[in-house]
């Protein structure tokens, strides 16, 4: 798939990948480290690769925060504090899958998935013991920060796994029978 047909599929991915955060599901099992992974590796212009994900996320936050979180009396939000860690993490995410996915083939996309997840995780929870009053600024907070996260990184490695193999797996897919429709129309 060549040309602007492609990049509009690529983002219709990349969306359909942020809703999944929306839509009802398990604990961080979501579809955020797929989408980091499949716009660092299918946009081909860089800047879109972050672009384009970040924007998507960004969409999904406001949905979230103002939406699906929101309480009677809370503000409109459109940034909070702690989602500069948040996307930071995305931000290395994106940075790993460019660096990482230069050829994809089933294991790479299985550590990428891996990967992405403990990149997210360390960040994010560092990002909490940080910014929040919620553990004390020791060695020791930091490690009980992790460890509370720890309950959240099982699903999000599966998430990341499950939605990496199904997004590149369903493109390649499409790519695969665009190509052979197109062979036996010549």
């Amino acid at each position: 798939m060549k040309g602007k047909s492609s990049l509009g599929i690529i983002c219709l991915f990349i969306f359909v990948a942020a809703l999944s955060r929306i839509l009802p599901h398990p604990p961080n099992f979501t579809a955020v480290g797929a989408m980091a992974l499949f716009g660092a590796y299918y946009f081909k212009n860089k800047a879109w690769s972050f672009a384009i994900p970040i924007l998507a996320l960004w969409f999904s936050d406001i949905i979230l925060n103002n939406i699906v979180y929101s309480q009677a009396g809370d503000t409109f939000t459109l940034f909070n504090a702690g989602m500069i860690w948040v996307y930071g993490a995305f931000i290395a995410m994106i940075l790993f899958g460019i660096f990482f996915l230069k050829k994809v083939n089933l294991s790479r996309l299985l550590i990428s998935g891996v990967s992405v997840g403990i990149i997210f995780f360390l960040i994010s929870n560092f990002g909490v013991w940080a910014t929040s009053s919620m553990y004390p600024k020791t060695g020791a907070g930091l490690i009980a920060c992790y460890t509370a996260g720890l309950a959240f990184l099982r699903n999000s490695l599966i998430g990341n796994i499950f939605y990496v193999t199904l997004f590149f797996g369903a493109y390649e897919w499409m790519i695969h029978k665009k190509s052979i429709l197109v062979s036996q129309e010549a």
